[in-house]
């Protein structure tokens, strides 16, 4: 059995490694975990992850979780370019001090606003105006210090070359864009970091990575999206009441 990736394209470290795999031609299986259907709390994925979580990677009986392990593992393994992840040890650690950063005032903080528009709405709740506030605040504060600390003058986030930082940023920048908050806008320097990012991936790439988180809010309005499962219901209510 070759290389596995469990993935749900809604997820944005899912579309981290989905857009890593297909940019450097790694051959793989994808199997599609719906988060919404509650997939990643089956019988059936469970044996593959007790986590309970997608990204997933399986390669043979090797199984890995977490994003950032997945692609440092892909990188090794495939022997992709040098500037995804450089040898170089400064470098390597610019772009840990990145990841590190990132984890913990972009991850939980730009995924918040699908909660809040599309997904509390859809078992029937509503997040707190205080709340939707606050985290634009922390959003835009947080993009303030992308763009000063990261970012400055240079073309990417770590280094004048595309990292791994850069992938990881990207997806969960655009989570709030499907949404509808141009975050790019009146932010010129982080807007053309985004158009060279997406450039050096490719326009096509971008658009079928991208193509579920952007009609999620039609989807929503058109009430196409699936039925939260029974499973799936609990965990979406404490997650939301988990909103700072």
């Amino acid at each position: 059995m070759g290389l596995e990736l469990f993935l749900d394209l809604l997820s944005q470290p899912s579309r981290a490694v989905y857009i890593f795999a297909k940019k450097n031609g790694i051959p793989f299986e994808l199997h599609n975990v719906e988060l919404l259907k509650g997939q990643h709390l089956s019988k059936e994925f469970f044996p593959v992850n007790s986590l309970q979580r997608v990204p997933t990677l399986k390669d043979g009986d090797f199984v890995l979780s977490e994003s950032v392990a997945i692609l440092i593992y892909l990188s090794f393994k495939y022997q992709t370019a040098d500037h995804w992840y450089p040898a170089d040890l400064q470098a390597r650690v610019r772009i840990h001090e990145y990841l590190g950063w990132h984890a913990d005032r972009i991850r939980g903080t730009f995924g918040v606003s699908l909660w809040t528009q599309v997904l509390a709405p859809l078992v029937g709740t509503q997040v707190p105006e205080e709340k939707v506030k606050r985290n634009r605040t922390d959003v835009d504060k947080a993009l303030q210090h992308l763009e000063d600390k990261f970012l400055g003058h240079k073309a990417f986030l770590t280094s004048q070359q595309v990292t791994l930082a850069d992938l990881m940023a990207l997806e969960e920048l655009m989570q709030v864009v499907a949404v509808g908050y141009n975050l790019f806008e009146g932010r010129p320097r982080l807007a053309a970091w985004r158009e060279r990012v997406e450039s050096f991936l490719g326009t096509d790439l971008c658009q079928e990575a991208h193509g579920p988180i952007f009609n999620i809010v039609e989807q929503a309005a058109n009430k196409t999206l699936p039925e939260p499962s029974p499973e799936f219901y609990p965990n979406m209510l404490l997650r939301i009441s988990r909103i700072p």
